[in-house]
């Protein structure tokens, strides 16, 4: 009699056994834990005294020191907000902040406007074009004590090289730095030949990231290098300008090196700028209340001066998104 197959059966599956609990294992973890947490502040501990004790601290303290009346060597008196009604009826304060937005207003779009000419053009295939970066760039590197010490040289009315080649040339000496009408100008020039590098270099970046597939379909849709540069170019490159606007204004708003080493805020007050004007009451003066005051003054203004283009640059990327949605 013939035996019949051994019929096929799925093996009943096996669930794994559940590891034994490790209880004893947790605190080492934590004791681990709190070694690298330990280290890791041990790390940054350094850089955060660094901060606090070098921009946190002074800021809170000289936020203080604008409500007292203090010359850094008796008990200060505290005295409200005498300090900022000071700063609205002093002429002297007035005329800084008048030079220091016509110096705002001329450095910060000459050296944004120069800046991007002459990244147009180096941005070409043109020989020794590494030779013209470096160049325009090293004056930037250049501090501004070392240009006002340079300059004063060269500007100097009586014995400087400027006047010397203008006398060659046929036109009378200048007074330059040493005019009233003239020193502002003056240093806006000074401001311009160390800072337009800076622009150079940025803008260099951000045209070499335009894409070339847009700049080759426009031309090939017939477009001139003009409606390239205004459609397409520069719509690219506006977060660098942005970003520009607002570095450079702070730059301006913020001068003083070169003021210090030149002029010291004269002839007749023409230089003198917020900065100097602070540095001149609580240094010189000995009224540090009335300084500090004048300082949170311009910081206020660099506060609503960076909101102000951070919403411009908002509005700017929303018109791009709605523009390309």
């Amino acid at each position: 009699m013939s035996r019949l197959p051994t019929p096929i059966t799925r093996p009943a599956l096996r669930t794994p056994a559940r590891p034994a609990r490790r209880t004893g294992r947790r605190e080492p973890a934590r004791r681990t834990g709190r070694r690298e947490a330990a280290t890791a502040w041990a790390f940054v501990l350094p850089s955060v005294l660094v901060i606090l004790g070098l921009s946190v601290i002074p800021v809170l303290w000289s936020l203080l020191l604008s409500f007292q009346y203090s010359d850094l060597l008796t008990p200060s008196v505290w005295v409200g907000w005498d300090n900022y009604r000071r700063l609205a009826d002093d002429p002297q304060f007035g005329q800084a902040v008048r030079n220091t937005l016509e110096y705002t207003a001329l450095y910060v779009p000459l050296s944004i406007g120069l800046g991007l000419v002459l990244a147009l053009v180096l941005n070409r295939r043109i020989r020794f074009a590494g030779l013209y970066r470096t160049l325009l760039f090293v004056p930037f590197v250049v501090s501004a004590a070392a240009q006002g010490v340079l300059f004063s040289f060269i500007l100097d009315p009586e014995f400087g090289a400027a006047n010397s080649l203008l006398h060659h040339l046929g036109v009378s000496p200048q007074g330059f730095l040493s005019d009233p009408g003239q020193a502002l100008l003056v240093l806006v020039g000074i401001s311009l030949w160390s800072g337009t590098g800076f622009c150079v270099v940025i803008y260099l970046a951000a045209l070499q990231d335009v894409p070339r597939e847009l700049t080759e379909a426009a031309t090939l849709d017939g477009a001139e290098r003009r409606h390239v540069l205004r459609h397409v170019t520069l719509p690219t490159i506006a977060p660098v300008s942005v970003f520009l606007l607002l570095w450079q204004t702070i730059s301006a708003l913020q001068v003083f090196d070169l003021v210090y080493v030149t002029t010291k805020g004269g002839p007749l007050g023409s230089t003198t700028v917020i900065v100097y004007f602070v540095w001149e009451q609580a240094f010189r003066n000995f009224t540090a209340g009335y300084g500090a005051a004048a300082a949170y003054v311009l910081g206020v203004a660099l506060l609503v001066a960076a909101a102000a283009l951070r919403l411009v640059r908002r509005r700017g990327d929303r018109r791009i998104e709605g523009a390309t949605s």
